[in-house]
């Protein structure tokens, strides 16, 4: 998914445009006008929202220590994240600063922490899984952090262990604990991580039911509010201004006419006319949980050329679904999605499906595991995945159908309906 931004706020919308217009941060300002119905129309969903819960994230580190046993690995690094989120609740950022946490296979996990951010650190971990008392080792601005991360290993006696490193460590910091800790083998954590967090219990897959919910009430507000002459911007913003309503942090991508072509979008300008193609891509964060959905229409009628290419890029989408089972490798599922593509006369391989049909989805809009060619995991119960085939026509238009799918034990199933259509993209009139 693309990186998700800040709320853009209303005030860049022009009132011309929905004949109506913009929305004060903290409620409606009685001296702008209101939002459009279907927007205002919406209620907060917030409270649906359970949070994950200590016990929850006690027993993810159980299974991540049942995975290093495993893998022949003595402790996990984990630096700021969606993974230190995930086992502890932490919710990190530090930039240049190094702000681990160490779990090892065995005894009690420790942080190492620059010491003016002690308070903050505290305050978090005596929230989080490990709570408090915590083995928090802080350093100042002239000292050297890494030292502390080969002591901390050193008292825990896996100085010569094996160190995974979660995988979104930068080189900078993975070189110099290497160079701290020379005894120590530094190897990818992406086993025991990817290996925790591909498959997701019952309140995971709740979250993110409500997280795709919220998306497509999103979408389908704001489409309700689309007029001819909006710019993609002022369309991304009312969509931004349905997630506020509905109690969650979320945006997205419009891309228009032949940009659509561009599966990630162009940065060129672009205004909604009749008869063009719109391509409405990305989520929310629900609880730290993601949802990833694209819908394509046309505001007006779309032409015959648009028609078919929409209908093979349905019928592609549920090839991806029908396949998707328990014990089915996931190349296999991207195989049938782009065989649909081709036997339409849209290939061969990549020439107009250009990417990959899926890709995992969770705490990141992408994760591990890829429904892509080559790829031999085998698919499990509890997994969940973007579904989304896509035609691109350079220079004329582009259509992607997406809809998040998880895994039971008899198949797969979407999260939201199938788009039925480019003119009822949400099923009605």
């Amino acid at each position: 998914m693309i990186s998700r931004r800040h709320f853009v706020q209303l005030g860049s919308m022009s009132g011309a445009v929905f004949g109506v217009s913009s929305f004060a941060q903290g409620g409606v300002d009685e001296s702008q006008p209101a939002l459009p119905p279907s927007i205002a129309a919406l209620k907060s969903m917030k409270e649906q929202a359970k949070p994950i819960t200590l016990d929850e994230r006690h027993e993810r580190q159980g299974k991540a220590r049942r995975l290093m046993e495993s893998n022949r690995i003595d402790a996990l690094l984990l630096m700021e994240g969606s993974s230190l989120n995930y086992f502890t609740g932490i919710r990190w950022w530090g930039g240049e600063r190094l702000f681990v946490m160490v779990l090892p296979a065995k005894g009690a996990a420790f942080y190492v922490c620059p010491a003016f951010e002690e308070g903050r650190a505290r305050e978090q971990i005596a929230a989080a899984a490990e709570g408090n008392p915590a083995d928090v080792r802080t350093w100042n601005e002239d000292a050297n952090p890494y030292q502390l991360v080969a002591q901390g290993l050193k008292d825990h006696r896996i100085s010569s262990g094996t160190l995974g490193m979660e995988e979104t460590v930068r080189f900078l910091f993975s070189s110099e604990i290497a160079k701290a800790a020379p005894q120590a083998k530094i190897v990818s954590g992406t086993a025991v991580t990817a290996g925790c967090r591909m498959v997701k219990s019952d309140h995971e897959i709740e979250l993110m039911q409500l997280a795709n919910k919220a998306t497509l009430t999103a979408y389908e507000a704001a489409y309700r509010a689309l007029r001819e002459g909006m710019t993609q911007s002022q369309f991304e913003d009312l969509i931004a201004a349905a997630y506020k309503q509905l109690g969650f942090p979320g945006e997205a991508s419009v891309q228009v006419g032949e940009y659509s072509a561009l599966p990630h979008g162009s940065m060129t300008p672009q205004v909604i006319r009749e008869g063009t193609i719109i391509v409405v891509d990305d989520g929310c964060d629900v609880e730290g949980y993601q949802s990833d959905i694209t819908r394509t229409f046309v505001l007006g009628k779309p032409s015959h050329k648009m028609k078919q290419v929409f209908d093979v890029v349905h019928q592609a989408q549920t090839a991806a679904l029908k396949t998707a089972h328990p014990g089915v490798e996931c190349g296999a599922v991207d195989a049938a999605a782009r065989k649909v593509i081709t036997d339409a006369g849209f290939g061969p391989d990549y020439k107009y499906f250009t990417h990959r049909v899926g890709h995992g989805i969770g705490m990141d809009g992408h994760e591990w595991p890829y429904l892509v060619r080559g790829n031999t995991t085998p698919i499990a119960a509890n997994m969940t995945f973007s579904d989304e085939p896509g035609i691109y026509i350079r220079g004329e238009f582009g259509i992607r159908l997406e809809d998040d799918m998880h895994i039971t034990e008899n198949g797969a199933e979407l999260f939201t309906q199938q788009s039925p259509s480019l003119e009822s993209p949400f099923g009605t009139s």
